[in-house]
């Protein structure tokens, strides 16, 4: 058997750790991210048969060397097969775009799978911690509500959310400050910017971290971006034509196309990726220059995008040898702004009777961009959130109604539990010791 995967910080000033310790720890200590010092390679035989493996089949080839033996091959089996009980269909919407629905899932997003995979992940981890683990992390919409289900009722684990006031949407509220239970939320008087560095300043604070057992879920946490590549691959298992896919993904963190990335770079067929952004379009600007220059994030309908400083844009650095040339022959990128989201789902919704949400809208209309430069190619996008989250958009422009699904009606009719902060660290803090 191979030599189990280690993971190193992109900071390269802490210890190489296991699987199990990256997932409990989510940062390193030198606040770099963890990041696997090697790559597999998908098996030929997994190649070779890769139409006819099932879901959970292919996730637990996929994910099993980077886990490394810390969890066992049974247990590991069940765990994959909980993350992806539910589908991901391919769906055509023209002759060269088809879309990959990654909302089928409990709450209705493509982070449930993630937050499913971790979360039980954690759960194993943790039987045999002596202390209660806290999972805090930031979200710009949907990293909350997949987290707060996925955690929720997990035995020796709290959630701590931290999202940005009046930036998400009411579905995306409901859905993590309702649950109660082991599951709390705060409601940040600022930008998920703000909130994101306020977790990263709690994890780098030494006298907090010896008082309280913190592990993060954001996609920082390897246990929340390496299972993202499941759903590429079934994309990819689902497409026809000899030609590999474009495949465009929104991005915001930057850690799904990352995991898609490394799906890629792992031996899955792909013939160009493109990165669709929206007003915070860091990543357009290091395309051209070569140069990464972090922005103040700008609110857009496209809320879970609305990051200036991505954290994982460093580990696209590391997959790529932080080589600018490879990564501009296999990346484009394209900057959507709000009004072309808006007549972009309008369009789709009344040519071709299929319905975008804002951030599905974005990458349709990067990828129809990067198609009319390249007809020789088709490809398909990461439908990331369903409509239903974003019914005051969607609803104005298409004249229709989105009628809620059946899993979160009940959801709706729940009152809100919130902790109103300010975006300030010291505030984050105060709330953490006076739990202790």
């Amino acid at each position: 058997m191979d030599t189990p995967i280690k993971y190193y910080s992109t900071n390269k000033q802490s210890s190489t750790v296991s699987f199990r310790e990256a997932t409990i720890k989510g940062q390193a200590p030198d606040k770099g991210l963890y990041f696997p010092d090697r790559i597999p390679q998908l098996r030929e035989d997994v190649i070779a048969n890769f139409r006819n493996l099932t879901k959970e089949e292919l996730a637990y080839l996929t994910i099993r060397p980077y886990v490394g033996g810390d969890i066992p091959d049974t247990d590991l089996y069940k765990i994959c097969s909980e993350t992806v009980n539910f589908d991901f269909p391919l769906v055509q919407i023209t002759d060269s775009i088809s879309s990959l629905e990654l909302f089928h899932g409990p709450t209705l997003a493509f982070k449930d799978v993630g937050a499913r995979f971790m979360s039980r992940c954690l759960g194993y981890f943790s039987k045999n911690e002596k202390q209660k683990v806290t999972v805090l992390v930031a979200t710009s919409g949907d990293t909350g509500s997949a987290v707060a289900a996925g955690f929720l009722g997990v035995e020796g684990v709290d959630v701590v959310i931290l999202y940005p006031s009046g930036k998400v949407s009411k579905v995306q509220e409901q859905q993590l400050t309702t649950l109660g239970h082991n599951i709390s939320a705060l409601e940040v008087q600022g930008t998920f910017d703000d909130c994101q560095a306020m977790v990263k300043q709690a994890f780098a604070d030494a006298e907090l971290t010896s008082r309280m057992f913190l592990t993060s879920a954001n996609s920082i946490n390897v246990a929340r971006w390496l299972p993202q590549q499941f759903y590429y691959l079934y994309g990819v298992q689902q497409w026809q034509g000899e030609t590999p896919p474009v495949i465009c993904v929104p991005s915001g963190n930057f850690g799904n196309v990352c995991a898609g990335l490394l799906a890629h770079v792992s031996g899955m067929p792909a013939s160009h990726f493109v990165i669709a952004c929206n007003d915070n379009d860091t990543f357009s600007g290091y395309l051209r220059t070569a140069a990464f220059t972090p922005k103040d994030a700008v609110p857009t309908i496209s809320n879970a995008m609305d990051v200036g400083n991505p954290s994982n844009f460093v580990r696209i650095l590391e997959l790529f040898g932080h080589d600018h040339q490879r990564i501009s022959q296999l990346i484009h990128s394209y900057t959507v702004s709000d009004d072309t989201t808006r007549e972009t789902i309008a369009s789709v919704y009344k040519d071709h009777h299929y319905l975008l949400d804002p951030h599905g809208a974005v990458a349709y209309h990067a990828l129809e961009q990067y198609l009319s430069a390249h007809p020789q190619y088709r490809g398909f996008i990461l439908e990331t959130a369903h409509p239903v989250k974003f019914p005051d958009v969607v609803e104005s422009v298409t004249g229709t109604h989105i009628e809620i699904p059946d899993s979160i009606r009940g959801l709706m009719a729940q009152q809100k539990k919130a902790t109103l902060i300010p975006p300030h660290y010291a505030a984050l803090k105060d709330y953490l010791t006076a739990r202790l």
